[in-house]
């Protein structure tokens, strides 16, 4: 059946090939069955993949997109000299601080097990690892044990509802993520973070309004929270482009560049401007900005990635463009996002083998079914590409004729 799917996909391919991708019936059709397949695929493949934690990098930066999780802002005291006395949340919280992740799981396992004091917090923890390690079935039944638990700090309850609603969204159901975040701001309603990560699912289901009043929200319960004011900027400026705005568009460039004056250690403020003036042709500015975010946050690979798409608009230099989002991956080789850009890159190039190549190690690298299915689709077309342009002798129109 798969082998049919890809024979009718690879037909489909050469005919929107011969039309120069300017026929929207056949692309559409093309598109359905890359889904259709990429979905199989991944269905296939994620139930058989070994859980890994991403990088160092990876994790504190996913901690640090809470302002008070109840769990990795406390200041709790595990002296070195009692080292073989410390178990259970303890020892988890003494790895947590000491950037070792290894064993987290197991000694949150053991606070668990033996109702410890700390339950709570261990069970919170368990399962935010075990959603960085991709594993949201084995995160489920910890989220929702805590949520029903009604003696446990509201902020604890607040943070698991955040964790299954964006769960919820990374399994395509909106509905649900909205449901549990209403949920959240009814336990805790001057919980900052449940703003914070519902305006970023706004952004994603494209409801740009209502995700900058709930940045606005979240920055109004705590001020210095500088990723929530860039965001909240950001939003801003994705609002003028929808109302095609110039005044809103104005001042939401002057609310991105106050942002990086007010905060000047914060590199998603540098970035988040960068991208904004990527978009309005302000290449120049935009680098600088990129190179301010790489040198707040020189382990951070994104903003790397960013800046090598800005090559590619601004200079139309894929070598450099390629070469820029490559110190992305000797920074952090466990970067999906790097090895996606590049794949697309190379398809544009018209690189198809190489393409593949880097979109099956974005695949190695998938957290979650949803978005395998989305890399895969992407490799699929790649192979079915390759293999037209082979059989048939057709060449497809490339996009960096360079």
């Amino acid at each position: 059946m798969m082998n049919q799917k890809m024979q009718c996909l690879e037909d489909t391919t050469a005919v929107c090939i011969l039309e120069t991708f300017s026929h929207q019936p056949s692309m559409m059709l093309a598109d359905k069955m890359l889904k259709e397949i990429g979905k199989e695929k991944a269905q296939n493949t994620y139930k058989e993949r070994v859980p890994s934690l991403p990088s160092g990098q990876f994790v504190r930066s996913y901690f640090s997109s809470f302002s008070n999780d109840g769990i990795s802002h406390t200041q709790d005291d595990y002296k070195e000299e009692n080292d073989e006395e410390v178990c259970g949340y303890a020892k988890a919280r003494q790895l947590f601080c000491s950037n070792n992740y290894d064993g987290i799981i197991e000694h949150c396992t053991e606070e668990i097990e033996t109702n410890g004091p700390q339950m709570a917090e261990a069970i919170l923890m368990r399962a935010t690892f075990y959603l960085l390690m991709g594993q949201a079935l084995e995160a489920r039944p910890d989220l929702d044990r805590l949520i029903n638990m009604e003696d446990s700090h509201p902020k604890l309850r607040a943070n698991a509802l955040i964790k299954r609603g964006s769960m919820h969204m990374q399994e395509g159901n909106s509905t649900e993520a909205m449901s549990d975040f209403a949920t959240a701001v009814r336990i805790d309603p001057d919980n900052q973070d449940i703003y914070h990560h519902r305006g970023q699912l706004n952004l994603l289901l494209e409801q740009i309004e209502d995700a900058s009043r709930d940045f606005e929200k979240c920055t109004k319960l705590k001020e210095d929270f500088a990723l929530a004011h860039a965001q909240h900027s950001y939003a801003k400026y994705r609002l003028a482009i929808l109302q095609q705005s110039p005044m809103q568009m104005q001042s939401a460039m002057q609310m991105l560049e106050e942002c990086t004056r007010k905060f000047p250690t914060c590199a998603e403020a540098f970035a988040l401007f960068a991208q904004a003036q990527s978009d309005q042709g302000q290449f120049q500015q935009a680098d600088e900005n990129f190179q301010k975010a790489t040198a707040l946050e020189p382990d951070n690979p994104t903003a790397y990635v960013h800046r090598g798409l800005l090559y590619l608009t601004w200079k139309k230099d894929a070598d450099g463009s390629l070469a820029m989002i490559k110190k992305a991956l000797d920074i952090d080789n466990k970067c999906d996002f790097a090895y996606e850009t590049l794949g697309t890159i190379e398809v544009q190039r018209g690189n198809m083998n190489v393409a593949k190549e880097y979109f099956e190690k974005a695949i190695e690298l998938a957290r979650t079914e949803m978005e395998m299915a989305h890399l895969y689709s992407l490799c699929v077309a790649a192979e079915a590409q390759n293999n037209v342009t082979k059989k048939y002798k057709i060449t497809p129109p490339s996009a960096l004729n360079m």
